[in-house]
């Protein structure tokens, strides 16, 4: 099933519904005494109040085990459940290129618009489930896991691991190879909006922090710490805050774009569209982080249209040896002689 690279065929697993999915929340002390609407309302902002209360009149939910048609006041300790009916999932990529396979340790390059796990909208087009799928006559045991995450548009090298030991020292490893301690590097490619500050070849350190900011469509996105955005920043929610380190070095400019190779020394969300973004260098496409912090209220995370690929992996421990990868880039993403202005 995952021989060829997606990016180079056409073959898509065509929009279809699901079977629906459960949620369910235990209320904290921050909800007690709160109503069921403004509880849902205001933590799961993808949905308004009033579609919360449509769904709370179709019977789609239950406390503690019992379904619920009225809204009441709720008590720490207390179980939501959403019943959500099935719903229509993208198309998505049906295929991918296998660098590597080993039995345990699976290196892919992912192509652009396959979401890795489920969230934002998808529950069974996910690279987890087609995994699950693709190797069905394994055991469980025996089934490829990724170790870490890629954003749905971003395409390129992922790595995915068969047995827990080695998910959990690999899924360490790339979540924090800050302290010096590790060889591991991520090296990925980006098209990004011109910026002066950048010189041919000249890399140059980002240490920004990354924490959670208010957004009026989905709760929270992550954003440069300290950032003054918009309106949207809300000075009466505290987020903590996340170290964030990357490398940015300038390959080519052209008139209309800057081709970056970002090298990331952690692995937080958005990481790489958070920092270029705080700098000036704002992914071309990138509808929700604009230059210097900036956040749209019009977008979302899982929004796609710019290009970033995680190009190469190196010194990843395999085994007894320190193993190098690279993925094709897209045509977009590939240096040209004579661009350079």
């Amino acid at each position: 099933m995952a021989t060829r690279n997606a990016t180079e065929t056409s073959e898509l697993i065509p929009a279809n519904k699901n079977n629906g999915w459960t949620y369910r929340q235990v209320l904290t002390k921050k909800d007690d005494g709160k109503s069921l609407l403004e509880i849902l309302s205001s933590s799961y902002k993808h949905s308004s109040w009033l579609e919360w209360s449509e769904r709370l009149k179709q019977g789609q939910l239950r406390l503690n085990n019992s379904t619920i048609k009225m809204n009441k006041n709720l008590t720490m300790g207390d179980l939501v459940t959403w019943e959500r009916p099935p719903w229509i999932e993208d198309a998505v990529p049906a295929r991918w290129e296998t660098l590597f396979d080993n039995n345990d340790i699976l290196i892919i390059n992912k192509p652009a618009g396959l979401p890795v796990v489920p969230g934002g909208g998808f529950l069974k087009h996910t690279l987890t489930e087609l995994l699950s799928l693709q190797f069905q006559s394994a055991d469980k045991t025996s089934i490829p896991r990724p170790v870490h995450r890629l954003g749905r548009f971003t395409s390129g090298l992922l790595v995915c691991a068969r047995q827990k030991d080695s998910r959990a020292k690999l899924s360490a490893l790339f979540r924090d190879r800050s302290s010096g301690k590790s060889t591991l590097q991520k090296i990925y490619r980006a098209l990004a909006e011109i910026n002066p500050i950048l010189e041919l070849k000249v890399p140059i350190e980002v240490n920004i922090p990354i924490s959670k900011y208010p957004h009026p469509l989905v709760g929270t996105v992550w954003n440069a710490a300290d950032s003054q955005p918009n309106e949207i920043k809300d000075s009466s929610t505290i987020y903590s805050k996340l170290e964030a380190y990357s490398t940015i070095k300038l390959l080519e400019r052209c008139k209309e774009a800057d081709l970056l190779e970002v090298n990331i020394r952690t692995g937080r969300p958005h990481q790489i569209r958070i920092h270029l973004a705080a700098i000036g260098s704002a992914l071309i496409g990138d509808t929700l982080y604009k230059k210097y912090g900036k956040i749209s209220p019009c977008s979302t995370p899982g929004k796609g249209g710019y290009l970033l690929h995680a190009h190469k992996l190196k010194n990843i421990p395999i085994g007894n040896d320190f193993l190098c990868f690279e993925a094709k880039p897209p045509e977009k993403l590939k240096m040209e002689a004579g661009t350079i202005l």
